[in-house]
């Protein structure tokens, strides 16, 4: 599904190009390491945004952003965004996307590292799609959360529960984990009880 997506969203731009493109990103979120920020977390973040694609005013840069935004992975760095995020734009520039959209797209990947609201509407509804795993239901969730932890597996439990916990009190801190209405309305009261009996287990 993924690829074939991919191959409708790259083609007007540079057909030629399409292939190579693909098996990068497929290389990347197929990396033995990913456990969570995978291949099918792409699937799942595409049909979040589906469900509210009639809100969202640029679509192309929302999937160009979907593809990218976890492309460089590395649990023990701290710019993975970043890295994502110049990826993306060097990529677009490759097959002549517009300078402005590839802009916005690389705001959008620098936007899930703190999730937090900002004025543009695609941008809190691709960031709020990112956190829609925190509102399913409770098996979902925690296949979700064990999955993380074996993505951080090298650290002990020393190090990675105080670090989770930190995480997880910094969401339920906000007034609101979701920026959005359309998200809000679907998952921000499942999703701050999933955090509450997380942080029980930790």
């Amino acid at each position: 599904m993924l690829e074939n997506i991919f191959t409708i969203l790259v083609n007007p731009y540079n057909k030629e190009s399409t292939q190579s493109m693909w098996q990068e990103i497929k290389e990347y979120y197929s990396h033995k390491s990913r456990k969570y920020h995978n291949l099918t977390h792409l699937e799942n973040l595409y049909k979040e945004l589906s469900f509210c694609k009639e809100l969202i005013e640029d679509w192309d840069t929302v999937l160009f952003a979907l593809f990218y935004h976890d492309i460089i992975y590395k649990s023990t760095r701290n710019d993975n965004e970043e890295q994502s995020a110049e990826l993306a734009l060097q990529r677009l520039k490759e097959i002549n996307y517009p300078e402005d959209k590839a802009e916005r797209c690389r705001q959008m990947i620098l936007a899930t590292k703190s999730h937090l609201p900002v004025s543009d509407n695609d941008i809190n509804l691709f960031t709020d799609a990112d956190l829609s795993i925190l509102g399913y239901d409770w098996s979902r969730y925690a296949k979700y959360y064990k999955q993380v932890r074996e993505e951080y597996s090298y650290y002990p439990d020393i190090l990675y529960k105080p670090g989770r916990k930190k995480v997880l009190k910094h969401f339920l801190s906000m007034s609101f984990i979701y920026k959005t209405e359309f998200f809000r309305a679907k998952y921000e009261e499942n999703a701050k009880e999933n955090i509450r009996k997380e942080l029980t287990k930790l």
